[in-house]
């Protein structure tokens, strides 16, 4: 049996990449479980995938948690809509978007159709580049466990890694170094060395 591929960029963040391998006969609503297990925000927020063209224009509408007037209209819904059913392209292309009241907008592309390996189950994350954005609105769901619920998150523009106090290194970049004596009047241009 075959497996897809999906590329899923943020569309705000092109370097922000997650890469899912998932079986034609499951449905949308788990490529969106793995989306969010990869990405750590709230799965349990009204979102929509998009049939889309090369332009990335939105046709066809699959809902997760539609409005009442979307359910009235009979979006399709993820939990019964299967993949193989909206795919009529080997590069077929989706728009996402995620969690209608603070939007985050996907591209999903499938970019590969490969052969199922033995053993594994679906949906996978391939792969992952990029930090995850933190969205203003959004709840982020952490990814690993902890037992500290109060812990505070890492400020890196606040400090440095390694407790580096950062004005003590501009002095030191003020001060000559042994060793850097510098001739009057030479400023090195041209020179041979």
């Amino acid at each position: 049996m075959a497996i897809y591929r999906f590329r899923i960029s943020f569309e705000d963040y092109d370097d922000v990449i997650r890469e899912i391998d998932i079986l034609p006969k499951q449905t949308f609503l788990d490529l969106h479980l793995a989306l969010h297990a990869a990405t750590g925000y709230d799965a349990e927020m009204p979102s929509s995938f998009y049939v889309s063209n090369d332009r990335w224009k939105k046709g066809k509408e699959i809902a997760y948690l539609p409005t009442k007037s979307k359910a009235e209209q009979g979006v399709a819904l993820m939990e019964e809509s299967r993949l193989s059913r909206f795919i009529d392209d080997p590069h077929q292309k989706f728009y996402y978007i995620y969690n209608f009241d603070h939007p985050v907008d996907f591209h999903v592309q499938l970019i590969k159709i490969l052969k199922e390996e033995e053993g594994q189950t679906y949906p996978v994350l391939f792969k992952s580049a990029g930090q995850v954005p933190k969205v203003p609105g959004l709840k982020v769901v952490p990814t690993e466990t902890s037992d500290k619920k109060d812990e505070e998150e890492y400020d890196f523009l606040a400090e440095t890694e390694y407790g580096i106090n950062e004005e003590e290194d501009l002095d030191m970049l003020d001060e000559d170094q042994p060793g850097d004596e510098k001739e009057e009047g030479n400023e090195g241009y041209g020179e041979d060395y």
